[in-house]
């Protein structure tokens, strides 16, 4: 959108007996359109780019604190591997690696998005990280773990939907980017974190545990805060006015993805499991995860086995953020000006190939050129929100998106089982078959992007052939948008790529 844009549609006039279809299907935006007294004239006057920005600065942050503090406290475990958890914890073997995988299978099994419901998990999750510091051995420290996969696992699918519910398409990809470098500062201040926490010197309650115990005070704090502020959607928001709320809907109308519909239709979960695209983005986010499941939890190990000490490894690790910031905006900001998400996703999986091959096949004297593999790997942090951003822009009805979120999240999970397990002790101190990983599947989400690609320039292309013209979202009446259609079900839906 251009600025000072103003929307116009003070020529849709609803009937009364327009008025009348509310059903079950019936999105709830459009039972507040109906039951509000502000006219289409008045909201049409409300100023996009003001309103974007005040959503911008009420929306964004907390997100923004809830995806860096469960990132840093998931890769927390990272850190306290080099600041002696092993060796406090008697872990041996795979203990480190099981413990890094357990979070996972949890994260898995624990799919439930809802903005009050992801705040109240920020707040057990914190106490949970805190509660990390009293774990005495490698089965209570497991256990932590699961807990903590368990209460984290509602925040992808949570920011997903309420990101897709405050903009339309292009303007999802940076609001995505935005809450998503979340990982990046996080990467940046977890090294700077764990060698202040190093310099504890107490015996009797080492530097790992009081790194623990603070991060999960901050993070009962942010619960605390997204409970109070993150509203469930543009409806319920008490910074915004009847008049702002209008406006805003029929803004985002465009997308025809809706906003919010408690009802659970069976035949929008069974679409899921038949729909093409949902498994190729299932399988997107599970190629670039099981890389990074391996840099989030391991870079810290790998580069102190190049031969530093850990509070060196800790802050040589930091410049990984950067690369993740870095990759994740110049996306999410191209998306918004060019589209071409597929492009976007290829682009940034050429670094991670690079990365991984360096990290492979660079000799092991060569310090310079492994840390530089280390680093360009972390371009693949980008892909996730990408995908997620993508499913937003093509999965229509709430039944099917809610799922479909949930499956992605999965697929994430599922990913970062799988990587990890690539890290064992019997390939130390190289781990070479880590790192061909990373190659390999940074490879494959170049390929897939590009199947999926292919998949919706199809689907499209069909459906312009059908004979029927697409009706504009401008020419249909407010019942006619809020339908909760799928987009399979609804014959104007048409994918972007």
């Amino acid at each position: 959108m251009e600025k000072h844009e103003r929307l116009d549609y003070s020529s849709e006039q609803e009937s009364p007996q327009e008025n009348l279809r509310i059903t079950q299907d019936t999105d709830q935006a459009y039972e507040f359109l109906i039951k509000t007294h502000v006219s289409s004239e008045t909201a049409s006057h409300v100023n996009l780019d003001v309103l974007r920005r005040k959503i911008d600065w009420h929306i964004v942050p907390i997100m923004f604190c809830c995806y860096f503090i469960q990132f840093l406290d998931k890769v927390s475990l990272n850190y306290s591997a080099v600041m002696g958890l092993n060796k406090d914890l008697n872990l041996t073997g795979n203990d480190f690696t099981n413990v890094g995988t357990a979070f996972f299978v949890a994260y898995v099994i624990a799919e439930i998005p809802n903005a009050k419901w992801l705040g109240a998990n920020v707040l057990l999750w914190g106490i949970t990280v805190a509660c990390t510091a009293a774990t005495k051995d490698y089965s209570t420290l497991l256990a932590a773990r699961i807990f903590l996969g368990i209460f984290e696992a509602s925040i992808a699918p949570s920011l997903t939907i309420v990101s897709s519910q405050w903009y339309t398409k292009s303007e999802q990809a940076p609001r995505f980017s935005f809450w998503y470098t979340g990982v990046g500062i996080a990467q940046i201040l977890g090294g700077l974190i764990s060698f202040a926490f190093q310099h504890v010197s107490n015996p009797s309650f080492s530097g790992w545990k009081a790194m623990f115990v603070t991060l999960g005070c901050v993070t009962v704090a942010i619960g605390l805060g997204t409970i109070l502020i993150l509203p469930d959607s543009p409806i319920d928001a008490r910074f915004l006015s009847e008049t702002e709320k209008t406006a805003l809907l029929h803004h985002v109308a465009v997308n025809q993805t809706g906003i919010v519909n408690r009802r659970f239709k069976i035949k929008h979960t069974l679409e899921v499991l038949l729909d093409p695209q949902i498994w190729l983005l299932i399988l997107l986010m599970i190629l670039p995860s099981s890389s990074s499941g391996i840099v989030t939890n391991y870079s810290a190990t790998v580069i102190r086995n190049f031969g530093y000490t850990p509070p060196i490894a800790a802050l040589l690790n930091m410049p990984s953020g950067v690369v993740s910031i870095a990759s994740t905006l110049v996306a999410g900001f191209g998306i918004r000006r060019t589209s071409n998400r597929w492009a976007w996703l290829v682009a940034i999986c050429v670094p991670g190939i690079i990365g991984g091959a360096l990290m492979s096949f660079m000799p092991e004297t060569n310090h310079a050129g492994l840390l530089a593999g280390v680093y360009l790997v972390n371009a693949v942090i980008a892909s996730s929100p990408i995908v997620y951003q993508w499913a937003a822009s093509n999965v229509a009805g709430q039944t099917k998106r809610t799922t479909s979120f949930a499956l992605l999240s999965i697929g994430f999970g599922i990913g970062s089982i799988i990587g990890p397990q690539t890290f064992q002790a019997k390939d130390a101190p190289q781990y070479i078959p880590a790192k061909i990983t990373v190659l390999a599947t940074q490879a494959a989400t170049a390929l897939m992007s590009v199947v999926l690609f292919s998949y919706y320039l199809l689907v499209n292309w069909h459906r312009n052939r059908s004979g029927r013209t697409p009706q504009s979202v401008d020419d249909m009446s407010d019942a006619e948008k809020w339908r909760n259609l799928t987009d399979k079900e609804n014959p104007d839906f048409r994918y972007v790529f």
